[in-house]
């Protein structure tokens, strides 16, 4: 089989969750290793591709509630993955042109491809970061340049924080970076949610195959939250979550995978 091609520094023959994420969302930037892992994942879990795509829809309606209603000019995508349909400068920019945008991921296929995507948007920047670490991301060059602290920053941590074991403390790297921007600042969420034996056993083969991928119950994802303005509707399933139309009655395991919530610093 011919050998991939693949950026400097990038080991192809490890999964990323980055890239798995990219294939499942029918992206290019993605190796043989990750398809294979997505397609195990799929085995007895019909729609986890599609679990993808919904999530992504989400991401595209927050970032309209927050540009749109809230007013923010400003956002901290965390965990970001590699860019694909939706992103969030696309949507923000769409509403307001002069919208600022730090995307911060640890794998280094994102600044690759996130630098090329965005050679010609100084209102958006991609840094090589590990979010665990906020104190050195909130004091990156392009961050700075980027975010202006005085401000509200919608704060995105999307699909990211249940890929943190209970011992890296999630809700505490939350909170600081939380810490970091002015009250009327949105954080946005979404997380797996082990809502049934299917999710359960979906929750094992994440951990088995990617090492990371923790399900977490409602109360568990709504307890991030804490300390913050829940807005409506509360911690729900995505499509239950400011649906632009009528949301739907009966959801497929897809659409349960994902629960999601928004709430404001006061």
């Amino acid at each position: 089989m011919e050998a991939e091609w693949a950026p400097q520094g990038i080991d192809v023959t490890k999964p990323s969750v980055a890239r798995v994420y990219d294939a499942a969302l029918g992206g290019k930037d993605n190796f043989e290793v990750d398809r294979v892992v997505l397609a195990q994942l799929a085995e007895g879990t019909p729609g986890v591709a599609e679990m993808a795509k919904i999530n992504r829809r989400t991401l595209g309606r927050a970032v309209r509630v927050m540009a749109g209603e809230l007013g923010v000019r400003q956002f901290l995508d965390l965990g970001a993955g590699l860019p694909s349909a939706e992103n969030t400068h696309q949507v923000a920019q769409s509403i307001a042109p002069e919208s600022r945008v730090v995307y911060v991921d640890k794998d280094p296929i994102v600044l690759a491809h996130g630098r090329a995507l965005l050679a010609e948007d100084d209102r958006t920047a991609v840094i090589t970061a590990d979010l665990r670490e906020p104190e050195s991301v909130l004091k990156q060059q392009q961050v700075t340049r980027l975010i202006d602290f005085e401000q509200p920053v919608g704060v995105m941590l999307v699909a990211i924080l249940h890929h943190l074991h209970d011992d890296e403390d999630p809700k505490g790297l939350l909170d600081a970076y939380m810490d970091a921007v002015p009250p009327g600042s949105p954080v946005f969420i979404t997380h797996f949610c082990s809502f049934s034996p299917v999710a359960e056993a979906l929750q094992e083969k994440f951990l088995r195959l990617l090492g990371t991928g923790r399900f977490r119950s409602p109360e568990e994802i709504t307890a991030y939250f804490d300390g913050y303005e829940l807005l409506e509707p509360g911690v729900v399933p995505n499509p239950h979550w400011r649906p632009d139309g009528r949301a739907p009655g009966m959801l497929t395991v897809a659409e349960q995978l994902h629960y999601t919530g928004m709430a404001i610093k006061k």
